[in-house]
């Protein structure tokens, strides 16, 4: 056997050199162990996190002092993957439960403003506001904030009112102001966004990609998705989800629009929920959030319609001075009296700071 030796020793070599050659790993000298398949991201975080949670801690709510935790099947607020599932709290709830949801607008939920523009009151009541094409209406002006709405849309021969959608956003609180718009576009690119963005006249910049963010204060803006859509919030104020969407072929051929070739009248989709509202507040949406608001809007039809265009029209989409309009800077900024209010103490993101 000792004669063989040298032959071995060769044998061996020229396969370790082939090996490196082809770069061929050298063959184990035992069998390797089997890695496991990786789990989805959710479940990684979910076993590697606990729920995100969150203590009501007003004792005006229904739920203070309690300790809200996210449930497993949406355990975080901001999810990492814009399709999962959000958690959300509402202090509010009798059953003091945190329940799952998405980010985005939910046009059926109280305190949404879709489509031709489709709300949904505060009372729970749907009803459509026409308002007119390229002007401007108050959705909401109560002491301390006021968010007014720019209406696009168009009118076909033989109609004696405007088709409209939501276009844009002016959002005034304090001194300062918040724009949302919708950018205009020939054709819809769902992968291209659709959004910008002013701070006190000044435009910004929010980076591309889901969960970018921007603040200024107590005002936080967020993308929910990569484009296209973002959520809202002002501490102590509002929390707002906004979308931005085109009028379809389906939507135009359904509803006979009669939209023109080259504009697919981008618009907004969009939902709010407030907090610390006054008694007065006022407001197309606003109104229906008074404590002993009566709806006027003809129910059982299928578009009860609400008036009130001159008690709510503006100039310009950062006026505050329509004939019913409540909003005062000076309360906002601490000046004024804001005692009598409606506490709804919920959150959409402002808890996952």
């Amino acid at each position: 056997m000792a004669h063989l030796l040298p032959v071995l020793l060769l044998l061996a070599s020229l396969r370790l050199a082939q090996a490196q050659y082809f770069n061929f790993p050298p063959p184990p000298s035992s069998p390797p162990t089997p890695t496991p398949a990786a789990e989805p991201p959710s479940r990684v975080a979910g076993r590697n996190h606990p729920s995100d949670s969150f203590i009501c801690n007003d004792p005006r709510s229904s739920c203070f002092g309690r300790n809200l935790t996210c449930p497993p099947q949406c355990p975080a607020f901001r999810p990492a993957n814009p399709n999962e599932k959000a958690c959300f709290v509402d202090c509010s709830n009798p059953t003091c439960e945190a329940v799952c949801g998405s980010r985005r607008p939910n046009c059926n939920g109280v305190g949404a403003a879709c489509r031709d523009p489709r709300f949904v009151g505060g009372d729970g009541i749907v009803f459509y506001f026409r308002g007119r094409a390229n002007q401007h209406f108050a959705l909401v002006s109560d002491a301390g904030f006021q968010i007014n709405a720019r209406f696009i849309g168009l009118r076909p021969a033989g109609r004696r009112h405007d088709y409209t959608w939501v276009q844009s956003l002016g959002i005034l609180f304090g001194r300062d102001s918040l724009t949302v718009v919708a950018t205009p576009a020939a054709s819809w690119d769902a992968s291209a966004d659709h959004l910008s963005f002013a701070f006190d006249g000044e435009r910004f910049d929010l980076a591309l990609g889901h969960l970018s963010s921007w603040s200024a204060g107590d005002l936080f803006v967020e993308r929910t998705t990569t484009v296209n859509s973002v959520a809202v919030a002002l501490p102590g104020a509002f929390e707002m989800r906004a979308t931005a969407v085109p009028v379809t072929e389906e939507d135009d051929r359904v509803h006979h629009y009669g939209v023109p070739a080259g504009d697919c009248f981008v618009h907004l989709d969009v939902q709010f929920k407030f907090a610390g509202l006054t008694e007065r507040v006022e407001g197309v949406l606003g109104q229906t959030y008074q404590p002993n608001y009566r709806n006027p809007v003809k129910l059982g039809v299928a578009m009860p319609i609400m008036s009130g265009e001159e008690r709510y029209f503006l100039p310009s989409l950062l006026a505050t001075n329509c004939n019913s309009c409540i909003f005062s800077p000076e309360a906002a900024a601490g000046d004024g009296d804001t005692s009598s209010t409606i506490h709804r103490q919920s959150s959409w993101i402002a808890q996952a700071r």
